[in-house]
Formats: structure tokens, C-alpha cells, sequence
């Protein structure tokens, strides 16, 4: 956090330098990213990511879309125009944001990511791995979960719909969102992850989106068997 001396901020456990919350998620024949936050080239740099199939957005907020000029370094690599997913929300504020992109007196040229948008309409297929969207709640946004295969990403969220749960159903790995102690308007608290995580009972689960409220070791020791928080580059087999 700028200009705090907290315990968690001047730690020098690694797991608690936590950079903007993304996924990429590698299967026999398709690369995905969810979401592209600012934070993106230097996460791909540190984790030598050189191709990315499609991209699924969660939501339209600054911390899931400012990184998304660093894209065309992909459209280098693999020659053309990268998929992007996400509700029609979400697509309206990528268009907004990155208007010089999608406007047609721009000049074009290797200076501008190549961006193909497609709104969700439910399942489909990214390669040969189904991608189940699942609708969420983010404070009085609706935004998108994803299931694909036995894996959730869930965050951003403060309360699942009724229709999401059976979505959630035998889950290998769940990852949700669990911000701090104390409740807040637009995000799980780290009880209410805790209750969310146990309902969904999923062989493993990983909480995301912490602020500097929840150092890493000391909240992980206090967490149910099954539940960790996550950290930057962990790599999680499904």
C-alpha cells in the first residue's frame, strides 16, 4: 500500500508483495488469461508468458483492464488479434477506456493492441476446455466468475447468486475472493470467504484480492485445513 509502514507492507516474506490479481491458466491445448490488470508486463516477464489464446475478463475496473496496451506484444508473437471475452458490461468499459484502440481514425500499426471482443452468452469452448462463466455479484455490479474443468476463479465478489452455486458443484480447486477482517460493501471479508469456501467444500481452496489487512503466514495458520491464501506465482496442478 503507498505510504503505509504496516507489519504486512514492510514484510520480507515474498507471498505478501502482492501485485494486481490475475490467472493464467494453461491446458493440453489453449493458454487463457483472466483478466489484464496494470500489472501485466511485469507478471508475464516474471513468469515468462509468450502466448496467450484468449483472455476472459471478470469486470471492467482499473485493476482487471489498464494493462491491456501491453497486449500487442502478443499480437507480435503470434502473428494476430487476440480474443477477449467478457459480459456486455465489461466490453462497454474496455471500449470506453481503450476508445483510441477501437476508433477507426486512429492510426494503426504496431503501436496499438489487436483486440477481437466477444460478449458472453453462456458456455463455450476455448480450445477444447469449456469455459462455464458464473454470474456474481461485486457490491450492486453483476460480473463474471469462471469454471473451467474442475477450477473456479471467483473475485471481486460479495454474495453469489442462488442460480450460481449448483455451477460450483464438485470443484478440485476453488479460488475466491477474501479482501480483509472487516466487512466491506463490494468484496467478501475473510469470515464470509471462510463460510462461502466451506459451502462450496472444493478439494482446495485459495483466497485472492487481500489487501494489506492479511499478512500471509499469520492469517494462513488460522485458516480451516484446505484453505491458504494465495501468492504471487503459485502454481496450482488441476
Amino acid at each position: 500500500m503507498i505510504g503505509c509502514d504496516c507489519a504486512t507492507c514492510r514484510s520480507h516474506d515474498p507471498r505478501d508483495r502482492r501485485l494486481r490479481p490475475s490467472i493464467f491458466i494453461q491446458s493440453a491445448d489453449a493458454d487463457l488469461l483472466v483478466d489484464a490488470g496494470p500489472d501485466l508486463r511485469a507478471q508475464a516477464l516474471a513468469h515468462d508468458i509468450r502466448r496467450i489464446d484468449a483472455i476472459l475478463f471478470t469486470h471492467g475496473h482499473a485493476d482487471h483492464i489498464l494493462g491491456m496496451d501491453d497486449l500487442r506484444r502478443f499480437n507480435a508473437l503470434q502473428q494476430g488479434p487476440l480474443a477477449c471475452f467478457g459480459d456486455a458490461h465489461t466490453l462497454d468499459d474496455i471500449r470506453h477506456t481503450f476508445g483510441y484502440v477501437f476508433d477507426p481514425v486512429t492510426p494503426r500499426g504496431g503501436g496499438l493492441p489487436q483486440l477481437e471482443l466477444f460478449q458472453i452468452m453462456g458456455a463455450f469452448c476455448a480450445g477444447r476446455a469449456e469455459v462455464t462463466p458464473v454470474p456474481l455479484w461485486h457490491g450492486k455490479r453483476a460480473i463474471l466468475g469462471y469454471r473451467i474443468g474442475a477450477l473456479a476463479y471467483l473475485t471481486d465478489c460479495s454474495r453469489i447468486p442462488d442460480a450460481s452455486w449448483p455451477l460450483l458443484d464438485g470443484l478440485e480447486v476453488l479460488v475466491l475472493d477474501a479482501l480483509r477482517e472487516r466487512p466491506h460493501p463490494t468484496h467478501f471479508s475473510l469470515d464470509q470467504a471462510v463460510d462461502v469456501a466451506s459451502r462450496i467444500n472444493a478439494r482446495r481452496t485459495y483466497f485472492t484480492h487481500m489487501c494489506h489487512d492479511l499478512p500471509h503466514e499469520s492469517t494462513n495458520a488460522r485458516l480451516p485445513r484446505g484453505i491458504s491464501l494465495a501468492y504471487d506465482g503459485l502454481v496450482v496442478e488441476c
